[in-house]
């Protein structure tokens, strides 16, 4: 059977085209919708960009857990992986602190909540609101079952680095342990790929319904805010990192962009850096970071490396939910900012919204967690471009950390070339043979 012309078109466009097609329409039918009041137009945008975001999250726990036993178990075959794991968390670490100094100073220059005129009457602090005693006892699970259901994360994530240190210890033992998740990775990331390339599709819906729902209007009150967050996820995503691979790296920022773009375009529609994993994987991996190296770091750093989430973010929203409240901060409550930004960007473990990370930081000030009320209705605006610099982040390190060591594949990261889509029959059929 031939396959219609409309849809040899579509599989011939670039991914990239795709995605962008997606985009326009969406906000094309989101303005429609809105302006003429089409019920049933929004609630089909927002069922389309519900059930992908559904799709995505549904292989997180498989996901995460696999990524992270088969990651640390193979830390055997990399050379100098102790000293490979602490300076990939020097550098988020490092980039972390960057991002989260840039948040509170265009914090410091724009005053985001003065002037904004909302009300806080009425608004209820979140029922489970983050603190440190909640953060560091939530990380160990009261039962395995309920933190794979709930997919509770963090749990997930210490979870899959006790049984890879046990896989690695074990040795030849544990080898039936290290191959099935190996194959439950591979059969993951192959049935995740056919959902990735359903994202034209999911971008169509999340940006129609967000422009359907909210409007313009909406986004008065929190215009400097908004303004604020894009501009500092653009100075980390194009500026910072570009001059951390140009001067730490030695490496032409260009080629990082052109190779990354995928999954940097992935993770603004999606919402989601976990959900974005396997695409940030392999453009890593094209970029010419071993995949020895890939496979620990990008999954690690998909549950703890959230520059925008968890540094530019927090900064701001903490200064804006201040200013509205009229309290003062002094130099003391922007230096603890700093240490919850740096320290505790673990709590965002990769899905969805930055809730947690937020409540995390208010509660450590000492600020109204009413506050969180007020930037929910926009939490998803803020949240597209903050999930695509934390991914950026989380490709940037490990090629930094790759080209420092003299590991990286030069001639691979200054020619990424290809459709990151454009996989053959038989590549496919290939990995799911591995997979079996």
């Amino acid at each position: 059977m031939s396959t219609p012309p409309v849809l040899s078109a579509v599989r011939r466009t670039p991914f990239w085209a795709q995605i962008v097609g997606g985009l326009v329409l969406g906000v094309a039918l989101g303005f429609l919708a809105r302006s003429q009041d089409i019920s049933w137009l929004t609630t089909t945008l927002e069922t389309i960009g519900k059930t992908f975001v559904q799709l995505l999250k549904l292989a997180v726990p498989p996901l995460v857990f696999t990524a992270i036993v088969v990651s640390v178990a193979n830390l055997r075959n990399v050379t100098n992986a102790a000293r490979l794991a602490v300076r990939t968390l020097l550098w988020f670490l490092i980039t972390s602190l960057i991002a989260v100094s840039i948040g509170l100073g265009l914090g410091l220059l724009t005053d985001p909540g003065s002037g904004a005129g909302l009300s806080t009457t009425g608004l209820k602090a979140p029922e489970d609101a983050g603190s440190w005693v909640d953060f560091l006892t939530g990380i160990i699970p009261t039962n395995i079952a309920t933190s794979f259901v709930e997919v509770n994360v963090l749990q997930i994530v210490f979870l899959a680095i006790v049984t890879g240190a046990a896989v690695l210890k074990l040795g030849e033992k544990a080898a039936p342990v290290l191959k099935l998740s190996e194959s439950v990775l591979e059969l993951t990331q192959i049935a995740l790929w056919w959902v990735i390339r359903l994202a034209p599709l999911g971008t169509l819906g999340l940006i129609g319904k967000s422009v359907a729902k909210y409007g313009w209007d909406l986004l008065k009150p929190f215009a400097t805010l908004t303004i604020d967050v894009y501009a500092g996820c653009a100075l980390v995503l194009f500026v910072v990192y570009s001059l951390l691979l140009r001067f730490a790296g030695g490496l032409n920022p260009v080629n990082f962009f052109r190779g990354a773009w995928p999954a940097i375009q992935l993770a603004f529609v999606s919402r989601s850096s976990v959900g974005t994993l396997p695409v940030t994987r392999r453009v890593t991996e094209r970029l010419g970071v071993p995949r020895e190296y890939a496979s620990f770091a990008v999954p690690f750093g998909a549950t703890t490396k959230m520059d925008g989430c968890a540094a530019i973010y927090p900064s701001l929203a903490a200064i804006f939910v201040a200013q509205v409240y009229g309290i003062h901060l002094g130099i003391g409550d922007y230096l603890l900012i700093a240490f919850v930004s740096v320290i505790g960007s673990a709590a965002t473990a990769g899905l969805t919204g930055a809730i947690v990370m937020l409540t995390l930081t208010l509660s450590t000030l000492g600020l109204p967690l009413e506050g969180v009320g007020l930037l929910l209705a926009i939490d998803p605006i803020l949240d597209m471009v903050r999930t695509a610099t934390n991914v950026a982040g989380q490709a940037v390190v490990p090629i930094i950390v790759a080209a420092r060591e003299k590991t990286l594949d030069l001639v691979a990261y200054n020619n990424p070339t290809g459709d990151l889509l454009s996989e053959d029959a038989a590549v496919v059929a290939e990995k799911v043979a591995v997979a079996a």
